[in-house]
């Protein structure tokens, strides 16, 4: 059957206004963005929410009531009683950590059962993967700096054609060809495994009337194609993962979302033009200040994260790459107390101002950045719940964020509680 252009309009338009959605939520720079509270904050809205991405290397840390819930594996949706959540085809999944995860929430009064979900297509990652993954990293002339929780392995693996995946737990040649040690560690989880295991694909189809969320892990400066190669992660990060980790057409999402921190942080090795100079007093003292405040210690392994001014050059980058329609502003209150903050607008390699973002390491690692300073507020943020309320300096600062990267900033946080933020841009509607 053809489409013509206005029938694909009128099908748009339906979708906008007919109450039903489906939005994608990235982290626009490398990962520990704040996705998990963003995630939580607009799974009220949703009916259904999708992690599309990684595996039990991504943290994301949600407070509800002042308890803090740190999860790796289930999406951040689950802590609303009424929501089903799915684990994506374009996830590894570990079951020993994912069902220590699910007793964990149990422990604490959530009762998950009949509400996680894992794709059929999902691989799964075996005892043997976080040793092998430690082991090819300490050999690696420049090591990634990764998380050793057997992710690479099992994407490699994967991409060999030498994965194994829910759908594969009833193959009898496949399970046949296993050694002792995996087959018995597959035994340990194989039925939970299989009673949760569904055609997501399908599964999408049945929602297609309902409002969705996609969330994503990582960030998409780590994503494998369009990150800072080889220092990235395994998977697809980016916003296109949304599609090709659900089981769906890119025709289906309808908004995607990117979050950023109000500076800049990554975990592990790799370039990071922002990064502030341990050798610098001052720079030394900022950084003190915005890991202690900020919290940026990683959840997954406690590694204190490397902490940096807020690179635009990479934002706008990370917005184009993902056609992100609308920015999500976190931690934005880590400088209340601040007399000035800056954020990286170029970057001087070799001499050469460079405003896009290169693709060479080399080059990254030899940039430098160019700063632009701007007045801090010294006020807090904490109660402020409406865009006209935040301070004029506030407001200049985003407004700058906005007209640089060519994209509103539509929601912003100010703390780490779910009622600690306001929407500007609501991206269901």
């Amino acid at each position: 059957m053809y489409f013509c252009t206005e029938t694909l309009l009128a099908r748009k338009v339906l979708i906008h206004f007919g109450g039903f959605m489906k939005v994608v939520v990235i982290g626009a720079q490398w990962g520990d963005e704040g996705k998990g509270k963003i995630v939580d904050y607009l799974a009220e809205d949703a009916k259904y929410v999708v992690r599309y991405a990684g595996g039990p290397n991504a943290g994301h840390t949600i407070v509800v009531d002042g308890k803090q819930f740190a999860l790796h594996q289930v999406p951040s949706g689950i802590l609303y009683p009424n929501k089903s959540v799915f684990l994506g085809a374009g996830m590894v999944i570990d079951p020993e950590a994912l069902f220590n995860e699910l007793q964990m929430l149990k422990d604490n009064g959530i009762n998950w059962e009949g509400r996680v979900f894992i794709s059929d297509r999902a691989h799964i990652i075996l005892p043997r993967y976080r040793k092998m993954d430690k082991e090819r990293d300490a050999s690696r002339k420049r090591p990634i700096g990764t998380t050793g929780r057997g992710i690479g392995i099992a994407y490699s693996e994967k991409a060999q054609r030498d994965g194994i995946r829910l759908a594969d737990l009833d193959w009898k040649q496949k399970i046949a060809d296993l050694d002792s040690e995996d087959l018995e560690y597959l035994n340990k989880y194989k039925d939970q495994l299989i009673k949760m295991r569904v055609d997501l694909t399908a599964k999408m189809h049945e929602f297609k009337k309902d409002n969705i969320l996609f969330e994503g892990a990582q960030g998409a400066m780590l994503d494998i194609d369009s990150g800072t190669y080889p220092y990235v992660s395994s998977g697809a990060s980016c916003a296109a993962g949304a599609a090709t980790g659900c089981g769906i057409g890119p025709h289906d999402l309808d908004k995607i979302l990117g979050v950023f921190k109000a500076y800049e942080t990554r975990v592990g090795n790799g370039p990071m033009p922002t990064e502030f100079n341990d050798a610098d007093e001052a720079e030394s003292e900022l950084c003190r200040k915005v890991r202690d405040t900020g919290r940026e210690y990683g959840v997954t392994t406690g590694r204190a994260r490397r902490c940096g001014y807020l690179d635009l050059v990479a934002l706008r980058y990370a917005c184009r790459v993902n056609s992100i329609d609308s920015l999500v502003l976190t931690h934005l209150d880590i400088y209340d107390p601040m007399e000035q903050i800056e954020a990286c607008v170029a970057y001087d390699i070799n001499g050469k101002i460079v405003t896009d973002f290169p693709a060479g390491v080399e080059d990254m690692e030899n940039a430098k950045p160019v700063l632009k300073k701007f007045k801090g507020w010294k006020t807090s943020l904490k109660k402020v719940r409406d865009y006209e309320s935040l301070p004029k300096e506030a407001r200049d600062y985003i407004e700058f964020i906005e007209d640089f990267c060519g994209t509103k900033v539509g929601i912003i946080s100010v703390g780490y509680e779910r009622d600690e933020t306001f929407v500007r841009d609501n991206p269901w509607k």
